[in-house]
């Protein structure tokens, strides 16, 4: 069963507390996260197609928490690129994937994310590369989540994350 992954408060993606944000909520099984994107009508670009940009900042925000699970350790993006295979419509319930893919040398991270539309088809597919968040900015980051984030930072068993109705606050 996939875990839900904490969120932040102020994250335009999946932050709780955004009120101009997607409000998106992540789920992993350990090795990839998920999650449902269904696009506003106010996020077209070009009339009836979600803006590039904003799939472009979903599909990175799969892939940070992708690193994150894998590698344990929160990522800034260094590197992106998309590839836009059809056009994205609003109004639509999408599934976004990402995986860490590969983590060649030194604190380099690479991923990879998809987005697809409930047939299944591919409208949007990235990879990227991933620097880890240095060690003075973490603090700022870890205060702005919402309840245990050592579930991600964690090695071995995670805590903080809930299955089906469970909340657990231990850290550890």
């Amino acid at each position: 069963m996939d875990k839900v992954l904490p969120r932040t408060r102020s994250c335009f993606v999946c932050g709780v507390s955004n009120p101009r944000g997607l409000n998106l909520e992540f789920t992993t099984d350990g090795r990839q996260v998920r999650a449902r994107y269904r696009p506003a009508p106010e996020h077209a670009g070009f009339k009836g197609v979600v803006h590039g940009g904003l799939v472009a900042t979903v599909l990175d925000e799969a892939m940070v928490w992708a690193c994150g699970v894998a590698s344990g350790c929160f990522a800034y993006c260094a590197e992106l690129t998309v590839r836009y295979r059809r056009p994205v419509p609003p109004g639509v319930d999408l599934d976004v994937m990402g995986e860490q893919t590969a983590r060649p040398r030194g604190n380099l991270l690479l991923a990879r994310a998809t987005l697809r539309d409930p047939e299944g088809r591919v409208l949007a597919e990235a990879t990227g590369k991933y620097m880890p968040v240095p060690e003075a900015a973490r603090d700022a980051l870890l205060e702005d989540f919402v309840g245990d984030w050592s579930a991600v930072l964690n090695r071995g068993q995670p805590t903080g994350v809930r299955t089906a109705g469970t909340v657990s606050t231990a850290r550890g």
